[in-house]
This record gives structure tokens, C-alpha cells and sequence, in this order.
């Protein structure tokens, strides 16, 4: 099994182009691929700390987007005019606070975790736990047609997320 090494290739690389964390890297492949953030678009991140996730969206969005963070942890880096932080546990968000940025979102990401216990079916569960509480934001914040990203760890409950997922979207792939 390959072993994580805190200063690789990745980790390296974002400290050279200011990225606060090396999983912004997974956010640009997204991007590149589908283009899921426009110039002008309005993005909510949810479980956005450390930052990597909010940086790229504010380079993406530009001048006329906006981003939305939350998150129960501080952010490490200040932010632009046109990002906003709400320190909040994303199960205690009423997404009707959302409204004060934005009527709705064009792009919601989630890209959030558990702390883990190295017990794979604990782990995939709450990480289901978190998906699923990002769909319920998603879907009361995001204009139709917009697009949801997620991550989710797979195991036993991971199909019935799934369902959910394509019963509230057009699209999904994995």
C-alpha cells in the first residue's frame, strides 16, 4: 500500500502557487474536465478549510462571482471582497442564511471529511453522514441546472447516497 508522505509532489507544488492545501489539485482536474465554475458564478463551499477549495473557485469566478465558505474551523489565508466566511457547523446551517449572499448558488462543493478512525465502515458511514447533509444545503440553495460536487468515501451505505443523488439531479457521475 502507498504511504503519505506530508511534503510530496503535490504538497510542494501548492506552496509554490500559494495554495493553502494540496487538495485544491482535485477541485483543478474537476475543472478542467467539466468547467463546472464560470466567470460570474456563484459558488458555495461547504467544509471549506483550510481554503485551497475557496481560492480556486475566487481565481475561477473572477471579478463579478461570488464565493461562499463554511466551515467550524478558521480559514488560514485572508480572502478578496467577493468570498465570504460563515464559521458554522454545516449541521447546524440553516440554508436560508445563504440567502444574504446569494438567491441561489450556480456550484455547490464539498469536499469535506471525517475525522477518521482507520475502521473503514465508521468512516464510510459519516462520511455519507456529511454527503448527505451537503445534499439537503445543495439542493435548497442551488438554481436548477447547477451543478453539486462531493466527495464521499465508498462502503455499505454508499449506494443508497447514490440514490438520493440521482433522484435530485439529471446528471452524476462518479
Amino acid at each position: 500500500m502507498a504511504r503519505y508522505k506530508p511534503q510530496d509532489f503535490y504538497f510542494k507544488k501548492a506552496k509554490r502557487q500559494k495554495y493553502v492545501a494540496r487538495s485544491v489539485y482535485k477541485l483543478e482536474e474537476i475543472q478542467k474536465k467539466y468547467k463546472i465554475i464560470k466567470p460570474g458564478s456563484r459558488v458555495l463551499d461547504l467544509g471549506c478549510a483550510p481554503g485551497s477549495w475557496l481560492q480556486y473557485a475566487e481565481e475561477k469566478v473572477g471579478p463579478k462571482g461570488i464565493v461562499v465558505g463554511v466551515d467550524q474551523k478558521e480559514l488560514k489565508r485572508e480572502f478578496g471582497p467577493r468570498v465570504y466566511f460563515l464559521k458554522e457547523d454545516v449541521y447546524e446551517l440553516d440554508p436560508s442564511r445563504l440567502k444574504q449572499y446569494v438567491p441561489v448558488f450556480d456550484v455547490v462543493l464539498s469536499d469535506m471529511a471525517p475525522a477518521t478512525t482507520g475502521i473503514g465502515f465508521v468512516d464510510s458511514t459519516r462520511s455519507v453522514y456529511l454527503a448527505e447533509r451537503a445534499l439537503e444545503i445543495a439542493i435548497a440553495v442551488l438554481k436548477k441546472g447547477g451543478f453539486f460536487l462531493c466527495k464521499v468515501f465508498e462502503g455499505e451505505d454508499f449506494p443508497s447516497f447514490l440514490k438520493k443523488y440521482r433522484g435530485a439531479f439529471e446528471r452524476v457521475t462518479i
